[in-house]
Protein backbone atom coordinates (compact mmCIF):
# COMPACT_ATOMS: atom_id res chain seq x y z
CA UNK A 1 0.00 0.00 0.00
CA UNK A 2 0.93 3.47 -0.42
CA UNK A 3 -0.12 6.91 0.51
CA UNK A 4 -1.26 9.59 -1.84
CA UNK A 5 -1.64 12.90 -0.06
CA UNK A 6 -3.80 15.13 -2.03
CA UNK A 7 -3.68 18.72 -1.65
CA UNK A 8 -5.07 21.45 -3.22
CA UNK A 9 -8.12 23.78 -3.26
CA UNK A 10 -10.42 23.09 -0.58
CA UNK A 11 -8.77 19.35 -0.26
CA UNK A 12 -6.12 17.96 1.99
CA UNK A 13 -6.16 14.32 1.87
CA UNK A 14 -4.17 11.28 2.47
CA UNK A 15 -5.51 8.52 0.88
CA UNK A 16 -3.88 4.55 1.05
CA UNK A 17 -3.95 2.82 -2.26
CA UNK A 18 -1.95 -0.33 -3.44
CA UNK A 19 0.92 0.14 -5.30
CA UNK A 20 0.54 0.43 -9.29
CA UNK A 21 -2.78 2.27 -9.39
CA UNK A 22 -3.67 5.18 -11.40
CA UNK A 23 -4.27 8.79 -10.30
CA UNK A 24 -7.92 8.20 -11.53
CA UNK A 25 -8.06 5.38 -8.79
CA UNK A 26 -6.35 7.88 -6.51
CA UNK A 27 -9.04 10.68 -7.28
CA UNK A 28 -11.71 7.98 -7.23
CA UNK A 29 -10.82 6.61 -3.85
CA UNK A 30 -10.64 9.99 -2.71
CA UNK A 31 -14.43 10.56 -4.35
CA UNK A 32 -12.44 13.53 -6.32
CA UNK A 33 -14.43 13.59 -10.38
CA UNK A 34 -11.39 13.53 -12.05
CA UNK A 35 -12.67 15.68 -14.67
CA UNK A 36 -12.99 18.53 -11.83
CA UNK A 37 -9.21 18.85 -11.27
CA UNK A 38 -5.56 18.93 -13.01
CA UNK A 39 -3.16 16.80 -10.87
CA UNK A 40 0.18 17.75 -10.73
CA UNK A 41 3.67 17.15 -9.06
CA UNK A 42 6.74 19.39 -9.08
CA UNK A 43 4.55 21.88 -10.88
CA UNK A 44 4.58 19.01 -13.88
CA UNK A 45 1.14 18.13 -15.11
CA UNK A 46 0.49 14.61 -15.09
CA UNK A 47 -2.11 12.32 -17.26
CA UNK A 48 -4.95 10.75 -14.73
CA UNK A 49 -3.62 7.47 -16.15
CA UNK A 50 0.04 7.74 -14.82
CA UNK A 51 0.81 4.60 -12.90
CA UNK A 52 1.54 5.66 -9.39
CA UNK A 53 5.04 3.20 -7.50
CA UNK A 54 5.12 5.18 -4.28
CA UNK A 55 4.19 7.46 -1.51
CA UNK A 56 3.85 10.91 -2.74
CA UNK A 57 2.26 14.30 -2.30
CA UNK A 58 0.45 16.01 -5.45
CA UNK A 59 -0.99 19.32 -6.05
CA UNK A 60 -4.62 19.48 -7.22
CA UNK A 61 -5.94 22.26 -9.43
CA UNK A 62 -9.47 22.93 -9.87
CA UNK A 63 -10.94 23.02 -13.42
CA UNK A 64 -13.69 25.24 -14.13
CA UNK A 65 -15.80 26.24 -16.89
CA UNK A 66 -19.03 28.42 -17.54
CA UNK A 67 -20.71 30.66 -19.86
Amino acid sequence: MMKIGLKGHGYDLTIEIASGSTIRQALDKAEIHPSTVLVSHKDTVLPHATILKSDVNLDLTIVSSGG
